[in-house]
C-alpha cells in the first residue's frame, strides 16, 4: 500500500480530517431544571441522550428536541446550549458548562447549589477537532443540527463506558474517543441514508454499481493518470456508459471530479511546510509543476505558493 493511499470511499476520506478528542460521559446527574452550555466552538459536536431528554438551543435561535435513544449532531463554531426544556432558561435552573478540549476541565462543571429535583437526564457528549481542510466538504453537506435514532448497540456500549469510567481502567479515554468516532460514522450513515436522493452525490455515488467503482479508484489512487476508459475498466462497463452514469449521479464528468478531488487533497498537502510545491504536484498526479499550479489556480483562485503564504499569514495572525 502506498504511503499516500487516501482510503476507499469518500465518507471515509472526509472523516480522516476530523476526530473525537476528549469525549465526556457525564457522571453529573442532570436534574430538571438544568441548562448545559457547550463552549468548545468545535466544528462538530455529538450529543447522545441515554436517559431523559432536552431541547437544543442553537445560536440562531432554533430549538430542537432530543429524547432518550437519539443522537444529535451540531455543526457550528458558535456556542450553543441544551436545556431540560426551552422554558428552563427563563426560570431558576442549574447551569452546567461543558468542555471537551481542555484536559484540565474535561467534565461538566456546575455550582454546588441550586440542584434540581425533577426528571434526570444523562448525556454522552463528544466534540471533534478538525485538521486540514478535507472535512469541509462533509461540513457543507450537513445542516446546522440533525437528530437520528440510535442503534440499540450504541446505547449499550455507552452504558458500558459508564462502568469503565467508574472503574478508572487504563485506556478509558481512548476507548471513549474511538467509540465516539464509531458513533459518528453510524450517525452520519443513518442520516445520509434517510436523505435518499437528497444525500450528497459523493455519498450516493459510491453505492452505484457503475459510478461506485470509478469513485473508489479515484479516491484510492488519485495520482494515477486516469482516463475515462481506465475508469470504465474499473467498473467493467463501456466508456460511454460510465461517462453517462457518472455525470447523472455526480453532476459532473469523471475527469472533472478527479481534478477537483486532487485539488482538495493538494490544499491539505500544501499546509505541510516540509513539502515543496513540486512534491505536492507529484503526489496528486501531476508530473509538471506548472501544469499543477495552473490547475490549482483555476479552481482555488490562488497559485499553490500564494495559497500557502495566505494560510501561513492567517496562522500567524491567529
Amino acid at each position: 500500500m502506498s504511503v499516500y493511499d487516501w482510503g476507499m470511499d469518500p465518507l471515509s476520506e472526509l472523516l480522516n480530517g476530523i476526530r473525537s478528542e476528549g469525549a465526556v460521559l457525564s457522571d453529573v446527574v442532570l436534574s430538571a431544571p438544568w441548562v448545559v452550555g457547550f463552549d468548545d466552538r468545535s466544528p462538530l459536536t455529538m450529543v447522545t441522550v441515554l436517559r431523559g431528554g432536552g431541547v437544543l438551543l442553537l445560536a440562531d435561535g432554533r430549538e430542537i428536541p432530543v429524547r432518550a435513544g437519539q443522537t444529535a449532531l451540531v455543526r457550528s463554531n458558535e456556542p450553543f446550549r441544551m436545556a431540560d426544556r426551552a422554558a428552563s432558561v427563563e426560570r431558576p435552573h442549574l447551569d452546567y458548562w461543558l468542555t471537551c478540549f481542555d484536559p484540565e476541565e474535561c467534565a461538566m462543571d456546575a455550582p454546588d447549589s441550586a440542584a434540581g429535583e425533577g426528571e434526570t437526564t444523562s448525556l454522552f457528549v463528544s466534540a471533534y477537532r478538525a485538521s486540514g481542510r478535507r472535512h469541509e466538504r462533509l461540513m457543507r453537506a450537513l445542516p446546522t443540527a440533525l437528530v437520528v435514532e440510535d442503534a440499540d448497540e450504541l446505547c449499550g456500549m455507552l452504558e458500558a463506558c459508564i462502568r469503565d469510567i467508574a472503574g478508572r481502567k487504563p485506556g478509558t479515554q481512548a476507548y471513549i474517543d474511538r467509540l465516539c468516532d464509531w458513533g459518528l460514522v453510524c450517525t452520519l450513515r443513518t442520516w445520509f441514508d434517510q436523505q435518499g436522493g437528497q444525500a450528497p452525490a459523493w455519498y450516493r455515488g459510491f453505492a452505484d454499481p457503475v459510478a461506485g467503482p470509478a469513485l473508489e479508484a479515484i479516491h484510492t489512487r488519485p495520482a494515477t493518470p486516469w482516463t475515462v476508459a481506465d475508469l470504465a475498466g474499473e467498473a467493467g462497463v463501456s466508456r460511454a456508459l460510465l461517462a453517462k452514469r457518472f455525470n447523472e449521479i455526480m453532476g459532473e464528468p469523471p475527469l472533472t471530479y478527479l481534478t477537483e478531488w486532487r485539488m482538495d487533497l493538494a490544499e491539505e498537502l500544501l499546509a505541510d511546510p516540509e513539502r515543496t510545491v513540486a512534491q505536492v504536484a507529484r503526489i496528486v498526479g501531476y508530473a509538471d509543476q506548472f501544469g499543477f499550479s495552473n490547475a490549482f489556480k483555476r479552481r482555488k483562485g490562488l497559485s499553490p505558493t500564494e495559497f500557502r503564504n495566505a494560510k501561513d499569514h492567517a496562522a500567524t495572525a491567529a
